[in-house]
C-alpha cells in the first residue's frame, strides 16, 4: 500500500517540484551534519555491473595501506571494522542516511568513504551535498531504462557524477591538498566518454596494451582467478572475469592516492568472498551451490563465462526478474541466457514489488521457452521462492551446479504491500539440510 502510495503522489507531483525538493533536502542534510565530507576523502564508483564489489576492494587497498575506512554499497555499510549486510534495499541511501554515515566515519577517524553510486541516486539529487575527490567507471551496459526514458539518459546521468567531480573545489585535509582522480575502464566502449574531465588525474585500466594500469595472463579457476599487473601476480578467491576488472579499478584508483601494488596484491588476496557475489556455499551433497546477484542480462553473461570454464555436470538455474518499474524488456532475455546455458531451468518470484508477479514469471519463462526449454521438463515455474530454491536443489545430483541468481546477499524481498525478510544464501542452507 505504502508503495502505491508515494508511486501516486509521484506521479501527480511535477517532475521540477520533485527535483527541486530532493536538491533541496540532499543540501539540507549535508547542513544538519555539518558536511562531513570535507573531512573525509571521497571515492565514487559507478557503473552498470560491479560497483559493491569495486568499493569493497578500494575499501580493502586503502585499509591495508594504514587508512581506515568506509563504505555503502548495495551488499554492505562498513565503518572500520563494523560491517553490517545492507537491509535498506537501496544502492544509495537517502540524503540524511548518507550524510549520517559519513558524520559517523569521520567520528570513528576514518580516512577514506567509498560510496557506491546510482544513476537513480543522480535523479534524486543524492549526490548534492557530498564532496567527492575521485570518480571510477566500471562499465555500462543497458540497465534502469524505464525509470531514465533510455539509454542515454542513463548514461547521462552516471557522467554527471564526473561533471561534478570536475567542478568541485580541490580539498585541503590536514594541510594536504587531495588529487581529484579519475579511475576508467578502457577496455569498455563507452569509458573514454568518462575521461573527458579536468581533473589532476586520469587512470585506465583494462586489458589493452594502452591502458595504464594494465591486468594481463588471466585465468579463471574453480578457486579464483590469476591475473598480472606488471609483472606481479595477483591470485584472488574471487571467481569471475569481471572480478579481474573489479580488481584492476581499485588498483588504479588507489594508485593514484600512492598505494604501491604490493599493498594492493596483499589487500586483495586477503579476501575471500564478497556477500552474495560469486558466493559458494558449502554442503556436503556433492554438488556446488553458488549465489550470485546477476539481475540483469550482462551480469547474467558474465556469470555464465566463469562458470562455463568450471568442471561440473548438469547446470541447474533458479532466477526470475524485478517488478517494480524495472525494465519489462528483460524478463524475456534473462529467460533465454538461462535456457540456453542450463539444463534446468527453475523461474520463481524475484521482487515484483507492485506488479503482477505471475506476469514476470510467465514472461521469464517464455524466454527459455523461445531457445528450446519446455515446461515441467526441463522448465519449471514456481511462485513460492523458497519452493522453488528447494525444487531446484531436489534436482541436483552430485558434480551438478545450482545456481541461484537475482538476489545475491539482499536482506529483503520488495512484494506487494511491503518487504518481507529474506536471504537467498539463509535458504538455501535451511533447504540443504531438508535434503
Amino acid at each position: 500500500m505504502f508503495h502505491q502510495f508515494k508511486k501516486f503522489v509521484r506521479n501527480l507531483t511535477p517532475r521540477f517540484v520533485l527535483s527541486s525538493y530532493h536538491y533541496t533536502m540532499a543540501a539540507f542534510a549535508a547542513k544538519i551534519y555539518s558536511n562531513p565530507s570535507e573531512k573525509l576523502i571521497i571515492v565514487g564508483v559507478t557503473g552498470t555491473n560491479g560497483k559493491s564489489t569495486t568499493a569493497n576492494l578500494i575499501a580493502k587497498i586503502f585499509e591495508e595501506a594504514g587508512m581506515k575506512t568506509a563504505v555503502t554499497s548495495t551488499v554492505n555499510f562498513k565503518i572500520g571494522e563494523n560491517d553490517k549486510l545492507n537491509d535498506l534495499k537501496m544502492t544509495m541511501p537517502g540524503r540524511f542516511f548518507l550524510q549520517k554515515f559519513l558524520s559517523d566515519a569521520v567520528k570513528e577517524n576514518c580516512k577514506v568513504a567509498v560510496i557506491e553510486s546510482s544513476s537513480e541516486g543522480v535523479l534524486q539529487h543524492r549526490h548534492i551535498g557530498i564532496h567527492y575527490d575521485a570518480m571510477v567507471f566500471t562499465n555500462l551496459t543497458p540497465e534502469h531504462l524505464q525509470a531514465h526514458g533510455g539509454f542515454e539518459n542513463y548514461k547521462n546521468s552516471k557522467i554527471e557524477y564526473f561533471k561534478n567531480l570536475e567542478k568541485l573545489i580541490q580539498k585541503t585535509i590536514d594541510g594536504k591538498k587531495i588529487p581529484k582522480i579519475i579511475a576508467y575502464n578502457f577496455d569498455d566502449e563507452h569509458g573514454k566518454d568518462f575521461a573527458k574531465f579536468r581533473v589532476d588525474q586520469i587512470i585506465s585500466f583494462g586489458n589493452s596494451e594502452l591502458a595504464k594500469v594494465r591486468g594481463t595472463d588471466l585465468k579463471i579457476l574453480p578457486a579464483g582467478i590469476i591475473f598480472k599487473v606488471q609483472n606481479i601476480d595477483f591470485r584472488l578467491n574471487l571467481k569471475g572475469k569481471f572480478d579481474f576488472y573489479n580488481a584492476l579499478a581499485a588498483v588504479a584508483l588507489c594508485s593514484g592516492y600512492g598505494i604501491d601494488l604490493g599493498t594492493a596484491k596483499t589487500a586483495l588476496e586477503k579476501i575471500s568472498v564478497i556477500p552474495g557475489r560469486m558466493e559458494v556455499i558449502d554442503n556436503d551433497k556433492g554438488f556446488t551451490v553458488v549465489v550470485d546477484y546477476a539481475p540483469e542480462p550482462e551480469s547474467l553473461n558474465q556469470l555464465y563465462a566463469t562458470v562455463k570454464l568450471w568442471q561440473k555436470n548438469k547446470i541447474i538455474h533458479l532466477l526470475g526478474s524485478t517488478g517494480g518499474g524495472r525494465d519489462i524488456a528483460r524478463r524475456k532475455i534473462l529467460g533465454n541466457i538461462a535456457g540456453k546455458n542450463a539444463d534446468m531451468v527453475v523461474v520463481t518470484n524475484e521482487d515484483p514489488y507492485d506488479d503482477d508477479p505471475t506476469q514476470i514469471i510467465h514472461d521469464v519463462a517464455d524466454g527459455a521457452v523461445e531457445v528450446g526449454k519446455v515446461i515441467k521438463t526441463n522448465l519449471f515455474r514456481e511462485p513460492d521462492r523458497r519452493k522453488a530454491i528447494a525444487k531446484a536443489l531436489s534436482f541436483a545430483q552430485k558434480n551438478d551446479l545450482v545456481l541461484i541468481t537475482g538476489k545475491g546477499s539482499e536482506q529483503k524481498m520488495a512484494v506487494k504491500g511491503g518487504y518481507i525478510p529474506w536471504d537467498d544464501r539463509q535458504v538455501v542452507i535451511e533447504e540443504l539440510k531438508k535434503l
